[in-house]
């Protein structure tokens, strides 16, 4: 299963891997591909819980504006 996560307030690699390690900490979550340009994560994993993702990416100090299945 993939959600995209659509993410404000990143800015540089360093967003990208405070981001990635996150969602990856996430319980049923494989991997995260984040993309600073495009604004964008895509995670990988079973089960993947939005209310999850978002409240990762929240704590990591960035602005969640959708998650898609």
């Amino acid at each position: 299963m993939k959600k995209i996560v659509t993410i404000e307030g990143m800015s540089c690699g360093h967003c990208a891997m405070r981001v990635k390690s996150a969602l990856e900490e996430i319980d049923g979550v494989s991997g995260a591909v984040v993309d600073v340009a495009e604004g964008k994560a895509v995670v990988d994993g079973d089960e993947l819980d939005a209310n999850m993702l978002r409240g990762a990416v929240v704590k990591a100090g960035y602005s969640v504006v959708s998650v898609l299945p």
